[in-house]
């Protein structure tokens, strides 16, 4: 009787890892989706954003010295 509980601990057991892996895994996939979409946007707006610094007097389009 205590052997046939033994092997029960044991499975679920593994099972708690196999499913907090399966979580992990998981977690880990969605974080790298999330951090390429960022990645992507922060891309997208670069030029744009070094455009706003050049002042609308200087015509030749160079970044006034400081």
């Amino acid at each position: 009787m205590k052997g046939d509980q033994d092997k029960d601990t044991k499975k679920s057991g593994a099972d708690m890892k196999d499913s907090r892996r399966d979580r992990l895994k998981l977690a880990l996939r969605e974080n790298l989706k999330r951090r390429k979409s960022q990645a992507r946007g922060r891309s997208d707006a670069g030029p744009s954003s070094e455009t706003a610094d050049v002042s609308l007097d200087d015509a030749s389009g160079e970044k006034p010295d400081a």
